[in-house]
């Protein structure tokens, strides 16, 4: 077994749940890729992966509910993401709380704004939950997927699992990096 297999049967389920509990997509899908390689199994990616993005976004929106105007004090450029998701709560509560999880920039900020708002937690939960379960399912089943094809494409991908390993772990860190830079941009 190589180097990198030891390390990504050792440390891929509390990545998963640690980069689900900050952000998530990235690393889901390149979890999903792993365990279509034989490193992880698909079903405890996706109970990692809802573990910590329920774990989460329960926290953001407890975030929301004791501290959201000082928050937006805080941080000003929270405030028309916060506004959207208000509209979208007064307009459509259930398919809004159902569906902030899948919408760009909107995953922390949706949480806290359902906590300043008055739906009760143990709605947010249940509904959250659900949310949790498609998307860890979708998105790991797209990484493995992804992983499949290739596959199919390359035939065995053993003797080259390092560089795709980087090529994959250098994507997502990219895609981070725009992420970030893109909030910074819009928030100017």
């Amino acid at each position: 077994m190589t180097d990198l297999a030891q390390l990504v049967q050792i440390w891929g389920y509390p990545v998963v749940f640690v980069g689900t509990l900050i952000e998530g997509e990235t690393v889901l899908l390149l979890a999903g890729f792993a365990a279509q390689s034989g490193y992880l199994e698909l079903q405890w990616v996706i109970a990692t992966a809802v573990a910590g993005g329920l774990l989460g976004e329960q926290i953001w929106f407890f975030v929301g509910r004791r501290y959201g105007d000082r928050l937006l004090a805080r941080f000003p450029k929270l405030r028309s993401k916060t506004r959207r998701v208000r509209a979208l709560l007064v307009r459509y509560q259930l398919p809004a709380i159902l569906s902030l999880r899948f919408l760009y920039g909107l995953r922390t900020v949706g949480p806290i704004a359902i906590g300043m708002s008055p739906v009760p937690w143990a709605r947010f939960a249940a509904l959250d939950f659900a949310a949790a379960v498609v998307w860890a399912a979708a998105v790991a089943s797209i990484g493995y997927a992804f992983g499949q094809a290739l596959q199919m494409w390359l035939g065995s991908l053993k003797h080259i699992e390092h560089v795709l390993a980087l090529v994959l772990i250098a994507a997502g860190a990219a895609l981070w990096w725009f992420r970030i830079r893109k909030s910074r941009q819009q928030g100017k």
